[in-house]
């Protein structure tokens, strides 16, 4: 990938896979869209592998919708692509919580996967 157009497709075509599954309350999806290693920090402790990608969206309320906005990409190299995003999680009956969120993906035999995933607050 060369150029940021390319960086943002690959990117988008990640988060909206992931965003479908995190809308639709579907945390195996969710957690299928990760490396079987991954680093993911959500808002409390973080866990290593798709089980603790899973059980973090298995107890999300329903309802939990994302919207993001892709704010920069950076490849890293061959098969590694940085993305920083802007999110918001809204739901049905408690304020948005927006936050910033840096994913780094890999491609694995051809297909990209996030392998970290760190969320902070925004205010």
């Amino acid at each position: 990938m060369e150029n940021t157009q390319a960086q943002r497709s690959v990117l988008r075509g990640v988060m909206d896979r992931w965003k479908g599954a995190v809308d639709a309350h579907r945390p195996e999806e969710v957690a299928a869209c990760f490396t079987e290693d991954a680093i993911f920090q959500g808002l409390r402790p973080y866990s290593v592998g798709r089980a603790g990608v899973a059980q973090y969206y298995a107890s999300q309320p329903l309802g939990l919708v994302a919207e993001y906005e892709v704010l920069e990409t950076r490849a890293l190299a061959e098969d590694v692509l940085l993305g920083y995003l802007s999110v918001d999680f809204s739901f049905t009956d408690r304020p948005t919580i927006p936050v910033t969120l840096g994913v780094v993906l890999r491609r694995l035999a051809g297909e990209w996967y996030i392998g970290h995933y760190q969320v902070a607050r925004r205010d």
